[in-house]
């Protein structure tokens, strides 16, 4: 599911699931337990992370979530945010290329990079969970506030709007728009600077912008509970299934 190449001091990560590499139990604990180990490698300093075809990831697979029942949701919630939890934490460069759609879960994990670069094209990135009628993830909606211009964040929560590439850039949820064709070029080009900073001075850097969100984490299992009771709820999953319906429609 995550296919790694090397490049001198850069890790290529691409996550080849499916069609659209849509968030599964699988595919979250594969992410995290790659994450987990990125600062054990010893030939990688920075890492690019992108998607396959038309997605970077589409996002929760939503038909697994009703089809699996509560049974599955329990299992999937905690995998998720480790997923995204260990992004978050790599000390590494992560650099984000964007290569199409990263819509919910999969903005979210992008977010949790250190740089997002977009291809321009069809490809589009928001956070529609309330449209979709489930709440957010502590972590994921963390990510998403700390690499949001505050001006541009409850439009981007609140409405579940999905944008395009310019459209993205000039609301600060992308550092760069790109060609399609210059995207792995440029993504390559932007690890490979990070790399050549000092690793140590880099890692702390980022924990020093971080810290605070991963402590006040740490503090949220009252809330995490009620997600999960949320996601749950057989009023969700009628929400969900009427959205599933409006996407076939």
């Amino acid at each position: 599911m995550i296919h790694r190449e090397q490049h001198d001091t850069v890790a290529v990560l691409r996550i080849e699931h499916g069609k659209v590499q849509a968030l599964d139990l699988e595919l979250c604990r594969e992410l995290a337990e790659v994450f987990e180990q990125v600062d054990d490698w010893a030939d990688t300093r920075a890492v690019v992370l992108t998607g396959s075809g038309a997605s970077f990831s589409a996002g929760v697979d939503l038909k697994r979530v009703l089809d699996g029942g509560a049974g599955y949701t329990e299992q999937f919630l905690p995998a998720l945010d480790r997923a995204i939890g260990a992004l978050f934490r790599c000390p590494k460069p992560v650099v984000a290329a964007l290569n199409g759609h990263a819509i919910a879960g999969g903005y979210a994990l992008a977010c949790a990079a250190d740089i997002r670069i977009m291809a321009r094209g069809k490809g589009r990135v928001g956070m529609p969970e309330l449209a979709v009628g489930v709440p957010f993830p502590w972590i994921a909606l963390e990510t998403v506030r700390l690499s949001t211009p505050v001006e541009h964040l409850q439009e981007l929560l609140y409405l579940g709007e999905t944008y395009n590439a310019e459209d993205s850039l000039a609301r600060g949820l992308v550092d760069e728009a790109i060609e399609p064709d210059a995207l792995a070029r440029r993504a390559l080009e932007v690890a490979t600077k990070l790399a050549r900073m000092q690793p140590a001075s880099f890692a702390l850097a980022k924990r020093q912008l971080r810290q605070a969100s991963l402590d006040a984490w740490a503090l949220q299992r009252s809330h995490e509970t009620m997600v999960r009771m949320a996601w749950a709820a057989p009023e969700t999953h009628a929400a969900i299934r009427a959205y599933l319906e409006g996407l076939k429609k």
